[in-house]
């Protein structure tokens, strides 16, 4: 498909037009379905790239919608920062204009805080605004020893008032967007809070719950617990979002089919692979997925570089992007080490087609 007129009308969606489809990508990027109930949008497409601190900027964002992602979460982003007005943090969340619309994420512990910032991000980037989301989940002892992140789950009381004024403030600006939250199973295998947490946040009227199947305490140790994430989708008549552990389409399908889950979210599991999103989408169908081939593959590394000069991010942020589209193939370890060395656009777009080279005269492209 071509890019629809607004997702051209930008330098990032120019170059998706030019260049998506030899990444085996798709330029033309569906908003999410406003029209519908929150479930009806997920049954059309229930994988969604997950909020990733550091990682899910505009470039990023991108590249997942064009993958086939139905919708893109912001970094997670403190109501504080937009308290005090942090440009840095307005950043976070401010979408590119090929972007079709963004989920953002929210973290802190002041209800009065989070309302004035949804209304101030209703305002700010009107349409495009998805729905907003809560964080309730990151376990990093300097968000919750705030009271933040996943200390929320020892008080649901002030959850719930945070899910209200999150809704309050979204009325207050106009809005009628979705607020969602995401938990964690509680802070510590001895005291289980998921599914009497997941009913308090349904309650005070939050559209969907995000699951990731881990206690707080774990961080990302051990494995992400299915039957935990079962239970709570059991529990509420809200949609449940599985996440944890979810490095494939093979991965993505049992959450959905055995858990209950009327969503997934894609982390790690899209780090250099932007088509996972359609690959889980065609597994659910029964298809088999396309696999890209590694010409695709050395193509969507080098729009995802030219994506982030075009959305305004730093360029050395490249070099992270590069390791995740070399993993796996021959000599990674070597155009690693190249790619550390790569100080501007053109030495990487140089080192893609070394790299193409390579994979062809080995006969892999």
């Amino acid at each position: 498909m071509s890019a629809s007129p607004a997702a051209s009308a930008s330098p990032a969606g120019e170059l998706l037009a030019t260049s998506a489809s030899e990444a085996g990508l798709d330029a033309d990027l569906a908003p999410f379905p406003r029209a519908v109930p929150f479930a009806e949008a997920l049954a059309r497409n229930p994988f969604l790239m997950a909020p990733m601190a550091g990682v899910s900027d505009r470039a990023y964002r991108l590249m997942a919608r064009a993958g086939g992602a139905a919708l893109a979460y912001s970094e997670m982003v403190s109501a504080t920062g937009l308290e005090y007005d942090s440009s840095r943090t307005w950043e976070l969340l401010d979408p590119d204009a090929a972007e079709p619309d963004l989920a953002v994420q929210l973290f802190g512990a002041d209800p009065a805080r989070f309302r004035r910032a949804c209304s101030r991000i209703a305002e700010r980037l009107g349409a495009k605004l998805a729905l907003i989301d809560v964080n309730m989940a990151c376990p990093v002892p300097k968000v919750t020893r705030r009271g933040e992140g996943s200390a929320l789950l020892d008080d649901p009381a002030l959850a719930q008032g945070i899910v209200r004024a999150c809704r309050r403030g979204l009325e207050d600006a106009g809005s009628a967007v979705p607020v969602t939250a995401k938990i964690r199973l509680g802070r510590t295998p001895e005291r289980p809070v998921a599914v009497p947490f997941a009913r308090a946040l349904e309650e005070a009227g939050a559209s969907a719950v995000a699951v990731h199947g881990r206690f707080a305490s774990q961080l990302y140790r051990g494995s992400s617990d299915d039957a935990a994430v079962a239970r709570v989708a059991g529990a509420v008549s809200v949609p449940v979002i599985g996440s944890g552990d979810v490095t494939d389409e093979a991965r993505a399908r049992p959450l959905i089919e055995e858990a209950g889950c009327s969503g997934v979210f894609f982390a790690r599991g899209s780090y250099g692979d932007p088509w996972v999103f359609d690959r889980a989408r065609g597994l659910l169908a029964g298809a088999s997925p396309d696999v890209p081939n590694p010409a695709q593959r050395m193509a969507a590394w080098r729009l995802h570089v030219r994506l982030l000069s075009k959305t305004g991010q730093h360029i050395l942020k490249a070099r992270t992007i590069s390791c995740l589209y070399l993993k796996g193939l021959p000599g990674a370890a070597r155009w690693r080490d190249r790619a550390m060395g790569c100080g501007d656009e053109a030495e990487f777009i140089a080192l893609s087609r070394d790299v193409e080279e390579a994979l062809r005269r080995g006969g892999l492209a």
